[in-house]
């Protein structure tokens, strides 16, 4: 269902272009689906902020940080299901080990727009003789190729990540686990860094201090709910 699901969020990413492939919008869709909207929104986030300055600009293909939020998302929430709660050094160590996934998807993305060019070239010539019918065909190639893609990617990731994590966090010991919520508040600050870096403008600084407070209220009372 997540794979399904999540392959079609990341159609975003090349077709509509709507945001809805944005981390901090599929990752708590994928929260809610699965019955913990919460821990979906505070992977997003986390992600959104750790790539805010990676743009799709040009020909630039930044990291799929879409499949590392679905990811992140998924494979917690599967793995609380197994060892009976979700603390939020889990969160951190999902990150740590999934964060890399983004650059392998992005490489998938590059291998499938290089693909992708002698469909471009068919759909040219097509319209060079008119052949409106096949242009389309070639369109929906081209969106069906990502999709089947994005699908597979996280049809095998999520299951591995989800045994990796599910065997892993219960045998750290208890400096390790104390070090990774810690780590979990100092996440915010990262990203706020890797923002304000980005916007470069000292007038929005107060601006983000302000969304990020009451951010941070919204979220822990939704924890508390």
């Amino acid at each position: 269902m997540v794979s399904i699901i999540g392959g079609i969020l990341c159609l975003d990413r090349v077709v509509v272009q709507a945001m809805i492939s944005r981390p901090i919008v599929s990752a708590p869709l994928i929260g809610l689906i699965l019955g913990d909207p919460y821990t979906g929104l505070i992977a997003g986030a986390f992600v959104e902020l750790f790539w805010i300055d990676r743009l799709p600009i040009g020909a630039y293909i930044p990291p799929n940080d879409s499949i590392v939020g679905i990811l992140i998302t998924g494979s917690c929430i599967g793995t609380a299901g197994f060892i009976g709660n979700l603390p939020d050094g889990l969160i951190v160590l999902a990150m740590l080990l999934l964060l890399p996934l983004g650059n392998m998807a992005q490489r998938m993305e590059l291998w499938l727009i290089a693909k992708n060019e002698g469909l471009a070239r068919e759909a040219l010539m097509n319209g060079l003789d008119g052949d409106i019918r096949s242009i389309s065909k070639a369109h929906l190639t081209a969106m069906a190729r990502y999709y089947l893609l994005s699908c597979g990617f996280i049809l095998l990731a999520l299951p591995a990540s989800t045994a990796l994590l599910t065997w892993f966090y219960p045998r750290l010991g208890p400096v390790i686990v104390r070090a990774l919520d810690v780590v979990f508040t100092l996440l915010p600050l990262i990203g706020a860094g890797v923002v304000l870096n980005t916007i470069n403008m000292r007038g929005m600084i107060p601006i983000f201090c302000a969304v990020f407070l009451i951010t941070t209220a919204i979220m822990s009372f939704l924890k508390g709910v």
